[in-house]
């Protein structure tokens, strides 16, 4: 089947190359510009609508609205939303800045796709746009008579809808980058990354846990983190050509031209080899959509800085503990499915020791020396095992290891209700 050329485009073709479409718009729609270009779009058409619309209907809506009350109108728009707009800008940096500063900047990009602040944004750059269009289209003698009456009544929209979005966004204000809001971000974007995992572990493709032998290696192109793989994709190629294509790298893997993104078990060409390294999309930096490591490693990246000398903030770190006994709460009572949908990809899953380490390690070692930290760390860990006997083991072991390190680095007295708390949570 190898070198065939394809003339036609079969079921699972479109089904694959739909989803594509639609992941790749749903990265666009988390882009503030995106959002902000789509409402700039419609309020020109809106404004310039009023001149058309009012010469299609069979009968005349006219308003006396006095001497240029629309234009005054708009113009104080105009003048405000560039002001709110800045204002806003303003407002959304020093909450990038803040969360960068204080929590983890791998929470920026959380804040970035927040859709409060987009839609008001976007709201406010297109108030702008609809009143910049309107005065111009007014002084050109652009609107008749019926078309000023229709403009003025959307104008009277406009307002209603900058009023409700400004309100909602001085409310949003108040929480908007804190530091429990950022926790919240994390966690939310955790247990949804890390439900889909649990729910499909092998993302959908079947399972392995060694590499058979005799496998050919393909390669990327560039450097960077895996942050997507299109394995709808990865599918196709492998039916068309009858080959079995094991995944060497999953999203949050850092890899560069020399490392083997995919082995493939049977003979294939160069093309092959390029439509199998092009369903993995590599960038700069980690992202949330198919990473299960990365919530887990912001939350625990946020509370090693609670726990530095310069912040000194225990309380932090005991909320991204009990954040990290719910996601994982939330990812244990997850029934995973025995569904295969890509009968030709085999897929080797996150393992759950690994996801354990990168919450709870950092934790256990940053805040080895206070004690509040690690009695609440002994009393998740404990109550994760009870959650799930058939894996307490992985949460006994990093109970020990957390135990070991802070017994290590506490004082007497201290060390003492450490001991008390470790036997007790291990006897419940």
């Amino acid at each position: 089947m190898m070198g065939r050329r394809r003339v036609h485009v079969t079921p699972q073709e479109e089904d694959a190359m739909t989803n594509g479409i639609g992941a790749a718009l749903r990265r666009i729609a988390r882009k503030v510009w995106a959002r902000a270009a789509l409402f700039t779009g419609l309020a020109v058409v809106f404004a310039l609508a009023a001149g058309v619309v009012g010469t299609l209907f069979p009968f005349r809506i006219v308003v006396d609205l006095g001497q240029d009350s629309v234009g005054t109108i708009l113009q104080i728009i105009a003048s405000s939303m560039l002001t709110v707009t800045t204002f806003s800008l303003t407002a959304m940096v020093t909450a990038y800045s803040s969360a960068t500063t204080t929590a983890t900047p791998r929470a920026t990009q959380l804040l970035i796709e927040d859709r409060t602040s987009q839609n008001a944004l976007s709201t406010f750059v297109g108030g702008f746009t609809f009143s910049l269009v309107g005065i111009i289209a007014l002084s050109t003698g652009y609107y008749g008579e019926q078309g000023r009456t229709i403009l003025f009544f959307g104008t009277l929209v406009m307002v209603a809808l900058i009023v409700v979005t400004l309100l909602s966004w001085i409310s949003h204000l108040s929480t908007f980058g804190r530091m429990a809001d950022v926790i919240d971000r994390v966690e939310a974007a955790a247990s949804r990354t890390l439900t889909t995992h649990a729910e499909s572990p092998a993302l959908g493709a079947r399972s392995y846990s060694e590499l058979p032998d005799g496998l050919t290696s393909v390669c990327g192109t560039s450097s960077g983190y895996v942050t997507f793989i299109d394995l709808d994709r990865m599918e196709r190629v492998a039916a068309e050509n009858d080959v079995e294509v094991y995944v060497r790298r999953l999203p949050g893997t850092l890899v560069d031209p020399r490392t083997p993104l995919v082995s493939v078990a049977g003979r294939i060409d160069e093309s092959v080899r390029t439509s199998l390294a092009d369903a993995f999309r590599v960038q700069p930096h980690r992202d949330y959509e198919q990473d299960p490591r990365l919530g887990v490693i912001a939350l625990a990246e946020i509370g090693s800085r609670a726990l530095s000398s310069s912040t000194n903030d225990p309380g932090t770190a005991i909320e991204v503990i009990a954040a990290l006994q719910r996601v994982f709460e939330t990812t244990l009572a997850s029934t995973p499915t025995e569904e295969v949908s890509y009968e030709h990809v085999l897929v080797s899953p996150v393992r759950l020791d690994d996801l354990v380490v990168d919450a709870f390690r950092p934790l256990a070692r940053d805040g080895a020396a206070i004690i509040e930290v690690q009695i609440r760390l002994q009393k998740c860990l404990a109550a994760l095992g009870r959650g799930r006997p058939d894996r307490s083991v992985i949460f006994s072991r990093m109970a020990d290891q957390a135990y070991a390190r802070a017994r290590a680095a506490l004082a007497d007295g201290d060390r003492d209700e450490l001991d008390h708390t470790y036997r007790t949570a291990r006897t419940k």
